[in-house]
């Protein structure tokens, strides 16, 4: 069966984000991108809520390579992403779907489903609503 992999940068206090959602508190060294790009490697699906999915599709479609890995663009453009959100109408970054409802039973499913492990970004709120059913 499939894994679902959270992996936030979190602050010692337990924040992802700041006050007013900002992220800019952390820093993105060698260290964190060679660590992405070896997860990266090892999942098939990236999981979203709204808000980080938002932040992170005005992002990757436009990313270059003087500025960020071509492996982590490429895999953050092409990977397979499911975005859990109830005010989303659509989802328009390549190859992204909303899922609206029953999330419960659409993790079920997915982790059934053959394939690598899947990773969340951010997503706070999608990873506390997993962790009680866990």
């Amino acid at each position: 069966m499939r894994k679902i992999i959270v992996s936030n940068l979190i602050s010692l206090d337990g924040f992802i984000s700041g006050p007013n959602g900002e992220i800019d508190w952390f820093k993105w060294d060698k260290e964190v991108e060679d660590y992405g790009k070896v997860q990266l490697g090892s999942m098939d699906t990236i999981l979203f809520g709204r808000a980080t999915y938002e932040l992170m599709a005005s992002y990757w479609p436009t990313a270059t390579a003087a500025t960020n890995d071509q492996m982590i663009i490429d895999a953050m453009n092409n990977l397979p992403k499911i975005v859990f959100s109830k005010t989303l109408e659509k989802v328009e970054w390549k190859n992204s779907r909303l899922v609206k409802e029953n999330i419960a039973e659409e993790i079920s499913q997915l982790k059934r489903q053959p394939g690598k492990d899947m990773v969340i970004y951010g997503s706070g709120g999608i990873v506390s609503t997993l962790t009680r059913w866990a």
